[in-house]
């Protein structure tokens, strides 16, 4: 990761782990980290750690403290902190953060908004 202030989530440390093999629909709001893989259709939203792996397919509005991006998302994106965007990552949609790192290869189809002030989201506090 580019900021050494944000820690990866492992498996062992998620609360929500959504396998490469799984397709839902629904919205999903937590408190702990979440792993997404596979499909998802509807709304992500959590307090803490999102990672959306290179397999997953995720229709949705994204809102999290802080997340890495490296699959397929179709849906605008809030990140209270820290957003990273891995090569893989194709985004479709626009993306609100603090701070952001994009890897070259990232495709990004949308508006891109950061500011140094955090990103006040009543449904995340």
């Amino acid at each position: 990761m580019f900021n050494k202030n944000v820690k990866e989530v492992t498996q062992n440390e998620a609360e929500t782990i959504i396998g490469p093999s799984i397709k839902v629909k629904g919205n999903f709001h937590g408190e702990g980290s979440m792993i997404i893989e596979g499909q998802v259709e509807g709304s992500i939203k959590t307090k803490n750690y999102l990672l959306a792996g290179s397999r997953s397919q995720i229709t949705a509005n994204i809102s999290a403290k802080n997340a890495k991006i490296s699959g397929k998302i179709k849906g605008n994106i809030t990140i209270n902190d820290y957003l990273e965007i891995s090569s893989s990552a194709v985004i479709n949609g626009d993306i609100s953060t603090t701070q952001i790192s994009i890897e070259k290869g990232a495709q990004i189809n949308g508006n891109i908004n950061t500011t140094k002030n955090e990103i006040v989201d009543s449904k995340i506090k």
